[in-house]
């Protein structure tokens, strides 16, 4: 019985960066995301694609890699993007608040589907549960929910296979009421899961006063574990020697909601650049730009 769509997991792409020995180290994840723009007609919509992940992942890079599966049986495959090319800042963009680590790339959905490439992406008008959506849906602490990447590197050898970790909303309504920027889930993440999606978990039971959730939606990014500290006291001196960092077990995910607005926000024209990474349609009634 599966609880995601399948084409889900084709939507989530590693990211890596190489070293001094020209080898690629895979050291987070992304998404990509189609933004709704409008329809051609009743059975065909018009989207244009963009790379999701944080700002940290990309800052500091001059060339990124993405990592893609062929159709066919076929070995991965590697496709750069390389940001000095970019001559349109609306092509690649860091949300304005600082305390927002999150950043888009617009890329061009034909080069995937030359190459024969297995990839999809969230539909904007479909797939996502915004803010208002998180209440419609009345998303509440303890509803589960998935972590979608590529932790500590396990990108497969010879192809991609996501690793999708369970965990459950562990505080949403400080965010629903404006207190917070963000959604914090109690799922164990690791370094690689930077950038990753987070995604509801259908529930065809729920108890008396709430609705179930027949669906599974995206919610957030993966931003990072939070941490706490421990201190390590000497015996002899009775002062702090050592101070021990650990998981704890919460994530911090920042809500769809920002990537939304982001998004909204570029309002790219028609001759925008887009970085020469693409994506497949979904189905045949579906377009990309």
């Amino acid at each position: 019985m599966a609880l995601l769509p399948p084409f889900f997991l084709d939507c989530v792409v590693a990211i890596g960066i190489r070293d001094d020995k020209r080898t690629t180290q895979w050291v987070a994840s992304g998404f990509l995301y189609g933004h709704f723009l409008y329809k051609i007609d009743e059975k065909t919509n018009r989207y244009r694609v963009y790379l999701v992940t944080n700002r940290h992942v990309l800052e500091g890079h001059r060339v990124v890699y993405l990592r893609f599966n062929p159709r066919e049986a076929m070995p991965v495959r590697e496709y750069a993007i390389d940001f000095e090319a970019i001559e349109n800042p609306a092509a690649f963009n860091t949300h304005p608040d600082p305390d927002i680590d999150l950043a888009v790339v617009r890329v061009d959905p034909n080069v995937l589907d030359k190459d024969g490439i297995q990839y999809a992406y969230f539909q904007s008008d479909r797939h996502i549960a915004d803010r208002q959506s998180l209440e419609d849906l009345a998303l509440s602490e303890g509803d589960f929910a998935y972590i979608l990447g590529f932790p500590m590197g396990l990108v497969g050898e010879h192809r991609s296979f996501v690793v999708v970790r369970q965990g459950a909303i562990a505080r949403v309504r400080d965010y629903l009421a404006g207190a917070s920027k963000e959604i914090l889930m109690d799922c164990m993440i690791f370094p690689g899961n930077s950038g990753g999606p987070t995604v509801t978990k259908p529930e065809a039971m729920a108890i008396h006063g709430t609705r179930p959730q027949n669906a599974a939606y995206l919610i957030g990014v993966v931003a990072q574990s939070i941490t706490y500290s421990d201190v390590a006291i000497s015996l002899q001196t009775k002062r702090p020697r050592v101070v021990f960092e650990d998981n704890s077990g919460l994530a911090s995910i920042i809500p769809i909601q920002y990537v939304v607005d982001l998004i909204q926000s570029l309002q790219p024209s028609p001759d925008t650049q887009e970085l020469k990474v693409s994506q497949s349609d979904q189905t045949n009634t579906e377009r990309n730009e």
